[in-house]
Order: structure tokens, then C-alpha cells, then sequence
């Protein structure tokens, strides 16, 4: 007999039908007149993560929202990832819930400041002061042609046609694709991420578990007196020179890899090896080298590091 009772999936089944930890975003757009909105959601997560030269969110919400109808118009918002404190989860509260934006905002608690992705732009809005980091985004409205929609065609919802994956994807709901312009972090995470995180320079984040029932929001503030724990990563097993060598030797017919070379990556995990060694292939074919040294490899590490620095 199964340990699990089987629950039916409804609307809004993160919520409903589950448990689900999710972050807690306010996110900053500008309305028509010039002024500030601020709305917070906590569907809001990584999307292109690697590999795709931009680097994306995905954030998902109701057409009918402030938030959304300000996006489809500016292509502009930043996203403010808030402290766990009592005050400011309430304002946050507040300011998830559907309303004229006028009305909600001239009550605002929180202090906001210009951002950093292009003060100049009117569309780009201000930033929350007390947030522990901001990713100033652009919405990626060229993907699926989503630029195609109208803000006047929202009024109980969007009559359709509908997108997949990007801009209004059914009567009442939409999802953005959100470049990251620009991530801006409080200066003690920011000392942290730079020279190494230890269990003392985490920011208190609350665990947002969504609106489940008509009375409360739940969710947990950062448990400030346990600590994060770390959990050390296993040490990779090393790939054995055989096994690199059968996958370099068929990585390109005229490309090849000395030994010397190769035991650069006796501990690239194995998923992985294939993607390096075409790498490597690449680079070689660019600068007419056939066979690749471990001088070589020392050279396109170099190249990379180089890169990501830059990014």
C-alpha cells in the first residue's frame, strides 16, 4: 500500500494542490502617466541560465494586471527581492493583491531609488532602496512575435488567439521572458559572492507558500538562529584516459587531442565531456590548429575565464 494519498490537481495547483516554497518579488514597472507600480508575485524564476549568450527570468501573472498591461507597454521592469521582515512582507502583501495602481501606490512604505540598467530611459523604473539585490530586466518580446499584443484587447481577459510560452498565453494569463540587463546587490552579499560565501553572509529571505485558503498569505522568514548548512559536493570520480580518449577521437575527423591534452579532463563530469571537447574543436578550427596540446588547453581556459569576467 502506498505511503501517498493522491490529490487532484486543480487551478492554481502550486497553491492548491501542494506545497510549494516559492520567492517573494516586488516587482517595479511605470504606468502610462509616468508614475510607479509596484506589484509582488512569487511565480517569477530562472529561465536561460547558460549557454544562450542573455541570461533570462520567467515571471508568470494575470493579463489583467497593472504589472503585466505596464510590460506590454514599457518592455521594462526591475525585480526586487525583498528581507524577510514582518513590516516589509506586509507591504508586500498589500501590494500583491488586484487594485488601481494610484490607489496603492500613495501609500507605498516602501523607499525607492533610480536604478542602474539606464536612468535616462523614462520606461525604466525605480528600484526598492531596502531590497537585498534587483535584476533590472527587458521584457524579450521578439520571441514567439509576443510584441504583437495589445494592451487595449485586455478587458475581462484576452479573447485570443494565445502564445506558448511567451506574452498572453490564455484568457486571463501571460508570461514574460525577462533579459537580465542588469543584477544589483547590496554591497555586504555583493563582498560575499566576490570572496566567498559563508554561512554568516546569507540575506534573510522569506519562503513564500502563496495565498492558500481566503484569510492568510503563509510564509516562513529566514531562520536566523540556524544558519544555512553546507553540504559539501561530492568530489567528481575521474573519467578514466580511456574513456576520453574514445570520445575525442570521434569528437572530429581531423581535429585530434594529444595525451597531454586529455588529462585536462579526467574530471569533467561525463555529461559534460562531450560538450567541452567540441569546445575545444571549435577553438582549434578558428585558430587552424590540428592537434590540440596541453598548451592548447591552457590557452582556451584562459579565453573562457577571460569571457565569463567580462559577462
Amino acid at each position: 500500500m502506498s505511503s501517498f494519498k493522491d490529490l487532484r490537481i486543480v487551478d492554481n495547483f502550486y497553491q492548491t494542490s501542494s506545497f510549494f516554497p516559492m520567492p517573494t518579488v516586488c516587482i517595479s514597472t511605470v504606468n502610462p502617466d509616468g508614475s510607479l507600480n509596484i506589484g509582488s508575485y512569487s511565480l517569477c524564476f530562472p529561465y536561460y541560465i547558460a549557454g544562450k549568450g542573455r541570461y533570462a527570468m520567467l515571471l508568470e501573472c494575470r493579463n489583467t494586471s497593472n504589472t503585466c498591461q505596464n510590460l506590454m507597454r514599457t518592455h521594462k521592469c526591475a525585480l526586487n527581492f525583498i528581507t524577510d521582515e514582518k513590516e516589509t512582507f506586509r507591504e508586500a502583501v498589500r501590494l500583491g493583491f488586484p487594485g488601481p495602481s494610484a490607489e496603492k501606490m500613495k501609500d507605498l512604505k516602501f523607499e525607492m531609488e533610480d536604478g542602474q540598467a539606464d536612468p535616462s530611459d523614462k520606461n525604466r523604473p525605480q528600484v526598492i532602496k531596502g531590497a537585498y539585490q534587483v535584476f533590472e530586466c527587458t521584457w524579450a518580446a521578439e520571441l514567439e512575435d509576443a510584441g504583437r499584443f495589445d494592451v487595449n484587447d485586455i478587458d475581462d481577459g484576452h479573447p485570443g488567439p494565445y502564445n506558448n510560452f511567451n506574452g498572453i498565453t490564455s484568457k486571463y494569463g501571460a508570461h514574460f521572458i525577462l533579459y537580465i540587463d542588469k543584477i544589483l546587490m547590496k554591497e555586504q552579499y555583493y563582498n560575499a559572492i566576490v570572496n566567498g560565501v559563508t554561512k554568516k553572509d546569507f540575506p534573510p529571505v522569506p519562503v513564500d507558500y502563496g495565498y492558500r485558503d481566503s484569510t492568510n498569505f503563509w510564509y516562513t522568514p529566514f531562520p536566523r538562529l540556524k544558519k544555512p548548512v553546507a553540504e559539501p559536493i561530492p568530489a567528481p570520480k575521474e573519467i578514466d584516459m580511456e574513456s576520453i580518449r574514445y570520445a575525442a577521437n570521434r569528437a572530429d575527423d581531423v581535429v585530434k587531442f594529444s595525451d597531454d591534452a586529455l588529462k585536462n579532463f579526467v574530471k569533467i563530469p561525463r555529461p559534460f565531456l562531450k560538450t567541452v571537447l567540441n569546445g575545444c574543436v571549435q577553438w582549434a578550427k578558428e585558430n587552424n590548429v590540428t592537434l590540440i596540446t596541453d598548451e592548447h588547453v591552457k590557452i582556451i581556459n584562459d579565453k573562457r575565464k577571460q569571457e565569463k569576467e567580462k559577462r
